[in-house]
């Protein structure tokens, strides 16, 4: 395996392959060992696999992809305090590398997922801190609701379901929460997160709650319970706990939830014919792929919830993937920029890591345009990717379409720059990638005529989509090039029979 070196250029302006010599864009075919890890409330797996990418024009597309190893699937381990046990962790990864046959320099690239409860914690920054090694290959997500509502959704299959006519709910039930989402055709259309989960109270083989969450305990409220740690828990109360849990998902669907469950903002009523699909831990039981017991509530959950949806109305669809719902690795693909259509100030904006890309949802298309509309759907792309809070630099990507008039860039500008306030304000550069051949315009519009303050950096020429993650590299001198590269989170696909090692499809 060849590994990227993206920060080694060489003459021409051309991105080599470190310790081949070989030039990037002269490669018509490249393979690339990935690797994507899951660190959740509930369980931690990773996958291993190699990806296989074939040169269009300047860039790269996915065009194989193959399951190298599968890890165990570990219970995430907790502390007497109530933190993840990193150090556990960690040494389950290196057990993990070791089963796979691979190294940490073997892998060429990947992605780290936080999710659920573990980005809650106060320690996620040690966990993330496992693979600091890798910081320019790893793309490391901390996802909130709304991005690991989207990411259950695309890795189970749903959303590639919805393309083909009809309406799919994904519901995917985790240790700490229960992620919603309605897909129709191939995008999301609603969502919401409930706090409902299998391990918001776990028991020894005794009966008694040895990790009680705090929504463990309201739910035992709700019914009337008070539920303390060390307390015994018998079957019937379990039975009635899991019920408890599973209406308050119900009433999630019917646009009922009751607010102090609800983790984001709640659902409109989801047509009883519309079908569900099950991701997450506890929808192994629903499939009859898991039967044992781990001290949790996930097997009388999944009875709960499966009789509900079933009594409601909805059809069940098989997921492509239940407890593996989760990004394979990420697959890489240089281009470079002309230097013409690229607007950069200050010169040394650049290099930029592991930018989030957003994709709006807008029509650029009417020859006038409305900022107040713009400036929404970047809001709601920055919402998605739970990004409202500006910690983060973003890509904002832009898919052009009519005249570049000066009245047609001006609101285009002011809706992008009313959009990513939040991103600004907390000293992040303006960073927009366009389809279209319009970055040394817009850059300078921003600017000149609407006084942006803050770094500009827009490039055109790119087509990004939702979970693509960015580096820019800085200014080739000899070319005025920057080279770009587009790291695209890919999630396990459905598997065909008799292939149970290789996913398919195209790139997410």
């Amino acid at each position: 395996m060849s590994s990227l070196d993206h920060g080694k250029l060489a003459e021409e302006g051309r991105v080599f392959f470190s310790g081949a010599s070989r030039s990037l864009m002269q490669e018509d075919e490249i393979h690339l060992t990935s690797v994507g890890v899951d660190i959740g409330s509930s369980t931690v797996h990773l996958l291993f696999s190699e990806i296989v990418l074939e040169r269009l024009d300047t860039r790269y597309i996915v065009a194989e992809r193959k399951l190298i190893h599968a890890s165990d699937i570990l219970l995430t381990p907790y502390l007497a305090g109530g933190d993840i046990d990193a150090v556990t962790i960690g040494h389950f990864i290196d057990a993990q590398y070791r089963a796979a046959g691979l190294g940490r320099d073997d892998v060429d690239t990947g992605a780290l997922i936080l999710t659920g409860v573990a980005v809650r914690r106060r320690n996620a920054r040690a966990i993330g801190d496992l693979f600091a090694a890798e910081a320019g290959r790893f793309v490391s997500v901390s996802a909130g609701d709304g991005m690991e509502t989207i990411m259950a959704a695309q890795g189970s299959g749903a959303l590639a379901a919805s393309k083909l006519g009809r309406p799919v709910l994904n519901i995917d039930i985790g240790g700490g929460t229960t992620k919603i989402a309605l897909c129709k055709s191939g995008r999301i259309a609603d969502m919401t997160a409930v706090e409902v989960g299998a391990r918001v109270v776990v028991c020894d083989e005794q009966g008694h709650v040895i990790r009680l969450e705090t929504f463990g305990k309201r739910h035992a409220a709700a019914m009337g319970l008070t539920l303390e740690l060390g307390d015994t828990l018998g079957p019937d109360v379990r039975q009635k706990l899991a019920a408890q849990m599973a209406d308050t998902v119900m009433a999630a669907l019917t646009g009922s939830g009751d607010p102090e469950f609800l983790r984001l903002s709640g659902l409109q009523m989801v047509p009883p014919d519309t079908p569900v699909v099950f991701s997450g831990g506890v929808s192994e039981y629903i499939a009859g792929q898991e039967a044992l017991q781990f001290g949790d509530l996930g097997s009388d959950l999944a009875k709960a919830l499966h009789s509900r949806i079933l009594a409601r109305g909805h059809a069940i669809q098989t997921a492509a993937q239940g407890i593996r719902a989760t990004v394979a690795g990420a697959s890489q693909y240089t281009v470079q920029v002309s230097g013409s259509t690229i607007f950069l100030d200050p010169p040394d904006s650049l290099p930029l890591r592991n930018l989030a890309t957003l994709c709006p949802q807008m029509d650029l298309s009417p020859e006038t345009l409305d900022p107040a509309a713009i400036s929404a759907a970047v809001r709601q792309g920055l919402a998605r990717l739970d990004m409202l809070d500006g910690s983060r630099a973003a890509a904002v990507s832009i898919g052009w379409q009519g005249s570049a008039t000066y009245h047609r860039l001006a609101a285009l500008a002011q809706g992008l720059i009313h959009g990513l306030k939040p991103v600004l304000d907390t000293g992040h550069p303006f960073v927009i990638v366009s389809d279209g051949d319009i970055g040394g315009l817009l850059g300078m519009h921003c600017r000149e005529s609407e006084g942006l303050e803050s770094p500009i950096v827009s490039i055109d020429g790119i087509d990004l989509a939702e979970f693509d993650f960015i580096d820019i590299g800085a200014i080739i001198a000899e070319t005025g090039a920057v080279p770009v590269v587009v790291k695209s989170l890919i999630f396990p696909a459905q598997q065909s029979s008799g292939q149970d090692h290789s996913f398919q499809g195209e790139t997410p």
